[in-house]
């Protein structure tokens, strides 16, 4: 039987509220005993190398998809800080196609000649 926040009472509501915030305060202190151990240390590392490991393929994958759209934001952030934004519009008008495509929010600051 699933209850609904309306057919909670005030005091069913204090009651789950307090038995959360017991619940994570334990949790904290649990934390702070352990993760300074070497034993924490070795397992968190490892737990991290098997999961860079398990998905280095969509970590490539997606730098692959976007490489154009950072490709991109690059080389306006480059013409941004020499002032040349204008020159950016002109020279390197495919970047800025696939800014817009992205809907890249520093496109603001362009000319609006072209």
């Amino acid at each position: 039987m699933s209850m609904t926040t309306s057919e909670f009472t005030d005091e069913q509501i204090k009651k789950i509220l307090s038995s959360y915030e017991a619940k994570r305060n334990k949790e904290r202190e649990r934390y702070m005993e352990i993760h300074n151990t070497e034993e924490f240390k070795i397992k968190n590392r490892e737990r991290a190398k098997q999961y860079y490991d398990s998905h280095k393929d969509d970590k490539k994958q997606k730098y692959q998809d976007n490489k154009l759209f950072v490709n991109a934001k690059s080389a306006f952030y480059y013409y941004k800080r020499t002032n040349r934004l204008d020159t950016f519009e002109t020279k390197c008008h495919d970047k800025c196609e696939v800014l817009r495509a992205n809907n890249f929010v520093g496109l603001d600051l362009l000319p609006t000649s072209i």
